[in-house]
């Protein structure tokens, strides 16, 4: 068993618009302190050029008027910096790889400096101690009996993806 005053952690989602890894619209964030959820938000994000394929459109539901005065991904990452970063190096994402490399390539196109963070993955996890057919975000949550938000929308999949990685701790 953990001790749940030792489980901080902030689960991280991003939207994209297009097959562009840098091209977030949306970030959410689900901050867990001392284990329970503390605290989740998420923010509308102007892509370079405001450009969307319609696949993306058609997953999340974002379009480009949603987002032409949004801030863009720099303003609101210093955002999260300031307000969270000095208490968490912790991420937990599901399907780390993507969310990761979404992070890295924007901090890449904008030219930000990121801080060493460590990273979870609630997919990896899933596979290992589940025996599901599926381990996709919404199913695992409905498997498990996880509350479940809009899915595709970035601050309800970083809350489902907590609640996820919370479940999977004490099951493991």
């Amino acid at each position: 068993m953990y001790n749940k005053s030792d489980i901080n952690f902030i689960a991280i989602d991003f939207e994209t618009a297009t097959s562009r890894h840098a091209s977030i619209c949306e970030v959410g964030i689900c901050v867990v302190r001392n284990g329970e959820v503390a605290e989740t938000r998420s923010w509308l994000v102007r892509p370079e050029d405001n450009y969307y394929q319609y696949w993306n459109i058609k997953v999340h539901g974002i379009r480009p008027q949603d987002t032409e005065n949004a801030p863009d991904f720099r303003q609101v990452w210093e955002e999260i910096e300031r307000t969270y970063l000095d208490e968490f190096d912790t991420f937990v994402a599901h399907n780390v790889s993507f969310d990761r490399s979404c992070l890295l390539r924007s901090a890449e196109l904008y030219r930000i400096h990121l801080p060493e963070l460590n990273w979870m993955c609630s997919l990896q996890t899933a596979r290992k101690i589940y025996s599901f057919t599926c381990n996709s975000l919404d199913y695992l949550c409905r498997q498990l009996d996880i509350p479940m938000g809009k899915h595709h929308r970035a601050g309800d999949d970083a809350e489902m993806c907590a609640r996820l990685y919370l479940r999977e701790l004490e099951d493991f």
